[in-house]
């Protein structure tokens, strides 16, 4: 005889997002007391704006390439080396909030997650205007022979994404208060 019940069995989706939380909550507990001294508002801003920094001299890196400045590239090396350590300690002391699993979450803290990360979209499209412009435009300009353009664009490009993917977790690194003592 049936059940009236009708169990269904879990999506790929739903085993992704099971195994996407087991693995989050796995590396919360592994990096939960690392850098203690960092994890204050102030200490998170000063990574929000090392960030915002480093962000600065990539999309400046990507005009004076879109100018020809032949030494330029040889600058987009230490903006990464000062992005990566910034980035993977704000993601520490942030405790990964911007792209956690929402299982992981209560409900406030999804509310500010999707919040930091539609502002995050948001963000990244309106951005991304800059550099698919220049590369219309001056692709037509040029008559597409300018190499220097194609190499500026992508930087561009690249600069844009990059602040688009850590917008969520800035916002949530500049507006989450104090941990508890």
């Amino acid at each position: 005889m049936p059940s009236s019940t009708t169990q269904t069995e879990p999506t790929l989706i739903d085993r992704y997002q099971s195994f996407r939380t087991r693995r989050f909550l796995k590396y919360e507990r592994t990096y939960a007391h690392s850098l203690p001294r960092w994890r204050t508002q102030r200490r998170r801003r000063a990574l929000v704006v090392g960030l915002a920094v480093t962000f600065g001299l990539m999309a400046v890196v990507s005009v004076m390439c879109a100018f020809g400045i032949r030494w330029a590239p040889l600058l987009w090396l230490p903006a990464c080396l000062f992005f990566l350590p910034l980035w993977v300690v704000l993601q520490i002391v942030s405790g990964r909030q911007g792209d956690a699993p929402e299982a992981a979450l209560d409900e406030y803290e999804v509310q500010q997650r999707n919040t930091a990360r539609s502002i995050g979209l948001t963000v990244t499209q309106n951005l991304m205007l800059l550099p698919i412009f220049y590369l219309i435009f001056g692709s037509v300009i040029t008559g597409g022979t300018d190499v220097d353009m194609a190499y500026a664009g992508g930087l561009m490009a690249m600069t844009v994404l990059l602040i688009g993917g850590c917008l969520p977790a800035m916002i949530l690194g500049w507006i989450r208060p104090d941990p508890d003592a």
